[in-house]
């Protein structure tokens, strides 16, 4: 099994989606809005991580001079699936899961630290804050 059908398995698993199509729109949608969240060593480091095609659709973003919070990422996931945000926040984290499990705990606790707060949960992770 190639590595993308490994990551499309994993997304399509981890949403419950009924068909690799289906499975295949969201992981694009949301490696498109990551793509242009991320820079530096991370995004150079995800990018090495990721199948050919799930490399292409990520690489090919922009990236903002400043990553958005965590509300408005899955807003932006939304507007570019056309489905509701709750819809899009089970697709976001689906994605950032598996991307989890791809990665591992280092990079992704590197990914984590350059996004702003609220990001963790999307990443199927607890979002500690340390108490005043």
């Amino acid at each position: 099994m190639t590595r993308h059908r490994r990551l499309l398995q994993q997304v399509r698993t981890l949403g419950r989606y009924t068909t690799d199509d289906e499975a295949e729109r969201v992981l694009d949608a949301v490696l498109a809005v990551l793509g242009s969240q991320l820079t530096g060593e991370e995004r150079c480091d995800l990018a090495v991580m990721l199948p050919e095609r799930a490399r292409a659709v990520f690489a090919t973003q922009i990236p903002l001079p400043e990553p958005v919070p965590a509300p408005a990422f899955v807003e932006a996931v939304a507007r570019n699936l056309d489905t509701s945000l709750t819809a899009a926040r089970w697709d976001t984290s689906s994605v950032l899961a598996a991307l989890t499990d791809l990665a591992g705990d280092h990079l992704t606790d590197r990914l984590l630290a350059h996004l702003p707060g609220g990001y963790a949960l999307l990443f199927g992770r607890a979002d500690l804050t340390v108490a005043a």
